[in-house]
């Protein structure tokens, strides 16, 4: 694209785009853009960047109160969010968990800043008391769809079958022991099973979520109905456990195949929520998602979809519910800061996030002017211009500018990937519970700063 038909896109972004006030704290754009749907994704340029979880929080406040969304489901695990679920629905605490941030301190896996930071903090407290206002059935949940809690989901199926069947959890617990002989670690596991041929506990675990499943379904026959709310949150740990299991052993064989199956679990667990709450709340529930744009907008808008076969959760859930049924919302921005780590299991930092390269779509978004804005993507002249792909940038819990074209950037085609895109100009860390020296020492951009290559 010629530099005279960038000057004119950008002259029809800023024309289309929807401007927010100073703060940011005005969505009402973004509620109006989602009209009646059941289904919301909002996603996130880095899992580190406190405007899009502030934002986030904000949108999801205004659904629940202005649209009456039952449900929060996030790119965590299961039996982390499941604890906050409690808290927030009064369902009982857990772990003697009288407050939010006592909730969220089952989320210890690396990245622990991803879920356990202030913004979070501060959308579970406002969750708990608005539900309070609420009688049981209409109280907001908040549940995970990772599949990366291997061991604790075993530990929390056997806890449930020691308190509702007691009979049957020595069997499940003699089944799961085949998980011994690798130790605690899921990923000595994959490598063991996966490239080193070691059988694996695969009859296991299918035995196990076949069992329960049947229990389950005995205690609906004879009593009438199961503890509904814990009969659901063994079965989803039962069948998260099968699921870990098959992506741990496959992670090591295959990029595409472990993607693939990870966000596959993903869907699965969003539909059997789906489920779940319909029965509570007598009607087709409505749910919105946190996670990465990676997982949420189409990856059939992407490279990674277009060349190397992965889908994912966005795709997916638009081939369940259609356009009209399901709004996916992106966010991007074109520099400031974010907490990530330079390697996996290292400690956070606050880095700074480069400037965006000049053939990217955050940069077209940079020109336009608008700090704040969200910019529809359905219609409009700016439209067909932005279907040409470009680089997009995504930064996970890992950030490396050094190599930030190779490592961030991906092409993409912005108005098949997205329904709408949130961009804010200039963001910052999001600010860790557990923030150390590590992070308080912010790491600057280094004067020799190239042009983002």
């Amino acid at each position: 694209m010629t530099t005279q038909d960038d000057a004119q896109l950008v002259n029809a972004i800023r024309s289309a785009a929807l401007a927010l006030d100073e703060k940011g704290d005005d969505y009402q754009a973004v509620v109006d853009l989602i009209g009646d749907a059941h289904i919301v994704l909002l996603g996130e340029a880095s899992h580190g960047t406190h405007e899009f979880y502030a934002g986030r929080a904000r949108i999801t406040q205004a659904l629940i109160e202005r649209k009456g969304f039952h449900a929060v489901a996030v790119e965590g695990d299961w039996p982390d969010a499941h604890r906050v679920n409690r808290f927030v629905r009064g369902l009982g605490q857990q772990k003697d968990d009288a407050s939010p941030e006592e909730s969220l301190r089952g989320f210890q896996r690396f990245p622990t800043w991803m879920w356990r930071n202030t913004d979070v903090l501060d959308f579970v407290a406002w969750l708990h008391a608005h539900n309070l206002a609420r009688p049981p059935p209409g109280r907001a949940g908040f549940y995970g769809l990772d599949l990366y809690s291997l061991h604790s989901s075993m530990d929390a199926v056997l806890d449930y079958l020691e308190s509702a069947h007691p009979q049957a959890a020595a069997l499940a617990r003699e089944r799961y022991a085949c998980f011994d002989q690798f130790g605690e670690d899921s990923q000595l596991y994959g490598l063991l099973t996966g490239v080193r041929g070691m059988k694996g506990c695969e009859d296991q675990v299918v035995a196990n979520l076949v069992d329960l499943r049947r229990r389950i379904a005995e205690d609906v026959r004879t009593a009438g109905q199961a503890d509904a709310e814990d009969a659901f949150d063994a079965e989803q740990n039962a069948r998260l456990v099968g699921n870990a299991e098959t992506y741990y052993r496959t992670m090591y064989m295959s990029d595409v195949s472990s993607w693939n199956l990870r966000d596959e679990h993903m869907a699965q667990t969003l539909e059997a929520l789906e489920r779940h709450l319909a029965k509570t709340v007598g009607q087709q529930p409505k749910i919105v998602v946190w996670a990465h744009n990676s997982h949420l907008g189409n990856a059939r808008a992407t490279e990674m979809g277009q060349r190397r076969g992965e889908l994912n959760l966005g795709q997916l859930v638009r081939e369940r519910h259609g356009r009209d049924d399901a709004v996916l919302v992106g966010w991007t921005t074109h520099d400031g800061s974010v907490t990530a780590a330079s390697d996996w299991g290292a400690p956070a930092q606050r880095k700074q996030v480069r400037p965006s390269r000049p053939d990217s779509y955050e940069n077209l978004m940079h020109a336009a002017g608008i700090g704040r804005f969200v910019l529809p993507l359905r219609e409009g002249p700016h439209v067909q211009g932005l279907e040409a792909p470009r680089l997009e940038r995504a930064i996970g819990v890992i950030y490396r500018p050094e190599t930030e074209r190779h490592s961030h950037y991906f092409f993409a085609q912005l108005p098949q990937q997205f329904d709408a895109v949130i961009h804010i100009d200039r963001t910052r860390a999001v600010q860790p519970l557990d923030a150390g020296a590590h992070w308080d020492a912010a790491r600057e951009v280094p004067e020799t700063y190239p042009s983002g290559k």
